[in-house]
C-alpha cells in the first residue's frame, strides 16, 4: 500500500458490520477513524499505539471535567478531546483488521480503555457537580452514580453477549454466515445512547443547569435501553441454548 488513498480504500473494504450501530458512528466516527489509521499505518504505529492515543486524550478530557471549573472553553476543549478520543478506539480496530496485527492482547486493551472510560467520565462529572456546581438538592449527585451504572453494566453485559453468542453458535459457523441486515430505523433509534452523541453534552459546561438537564435526559434514555438490551439479549441467548 503506497499511497493514503490506496490505504483508505482497503480499510473501507475491511470495516465491521454496521448492523446495531448508530447513524453517528457509522457516517462520522468510523470514517473518522479510517483516516486516523490510514494516518497511523504510515507513521508506522501499531493498533495498542493508537489505543494508547485514544486513551491519552480520553483521559485528559474526563480529568479536566473533574478539575477546572466549568465554562464554556472548557466545554468545547473536552468535547473535542472526547470526540477525538473516540475516533482513535475507531481506529484502532481498522488498523488491526488493516494490518493483521490485531490479536487477544489488543481487543483486551481496548476493552479495559472502553471499560474505564466509561466509569471515569461520570465519576468526574459527579466531581463535577460536588465541586463547582450549586445543586438544587444533593440528590443530584445520585445522577452520575446512576448513569454510570446503565452504562457500565450495559457495556458488560453487550459483552457477555457477544462472546457467548459465539461460544454457542460456534465461532466458525458465525464468520460463515451470512451478513445480517442493517436496520436504518434501528441506527437512528440508537442516537441517544451513542457514545459520540453522548460527548455532546459536554459543549453545554458553560450553562451548568443546561448541562444537567441534558445528561439527566441521556441519563434517564440509558436506562431504559438497558432494560429493552437485557430483555432481548437474554431472550436471544436462551433461544441458542434451545437451538
Amino acid at each position: 500500500m503506497g499511497s493514503t488513498g490506496t490505504t483508505l480504500r482497503a480499510l473501507r473494504g475491511a470495516q465491521k458490520s454496521s448492523k446495531g450501530v448508530s447513524l453517528y458512528s457509522r457516517y462520522l466516527n468510523r470514517p473518522a477513524g479510517r483516516l486516523l489509521a490510514a494516518g497511523a499505518w504510515r507513521a508506522g504505529l501499531t493498533p495498542n499505539h493508537v489505543t494508547g492515543i485514544s486513551a491519552g486524550f480520553t483521559f485528559a478530557s474526563i480529568a479536566a471535567v473533574a478539575l477546572v471549573e466549568p465554562g464554556w472553553w472548557l466545554g468545547v476543549a473536552v468535547y473535542a478531546g472526547l470526540a477525538l478520543g473516540f475516533a482513535f478506539d475507531s481506529a484502532d480496530g481498522q488498523l488491526a483488521r488493516l494490518t493483521g496485527r490485531g490479536g487477544p492482547d489488543g481487543e483486551w486493551l481496548d476493552h479495559v480503555v472502553d471499560c474505564a472510560k466509561m466509569i471515569l467520565v461520570h465519576t468526574a462529572v459527579l466531581i463535577a457537580f460536588h465541586r463547582f456546581v450549586e445543586l438544587p438538592s444533593d440528590t443530584w449527585l445520585l445522577l452520575p452514580i446512576g448513569f454510570q451504572f446503565a452504562a457500565v453494566l450495559t457495556f458488560c453485559a453487550g459483552l457477555l453477549r457477544e462472546q457467548l453468542g459465539k461460544a454457542a453458535a460456534g465461532a466458525a459457523s458465525v464468520a460463515a454466515g451470512a451478513p445480517a441486515p442493517v436496520s436504518r430505523v434501528r441506527a437512528v433509534a440508537l442516537l441517544p445512547v451513542d457514545y459520540g452523541v453522548f460527548c455532546l453534552v459536554f459543549l453545554l459546561l458553560g450553562a451548568p443547569a443546561a448541562f444537567r438537564a441534558g445528561y439527566a435526559a441521556l441519563a434517564v434514555v440509558h436506562a431504559l435501553f438497558l432494560v429493552a438490551f437485557l430483555v432481548k439479549w437474554f431472550r436471544e441467548l436462551k433461544a441458542l441454548r434451545a437451538g
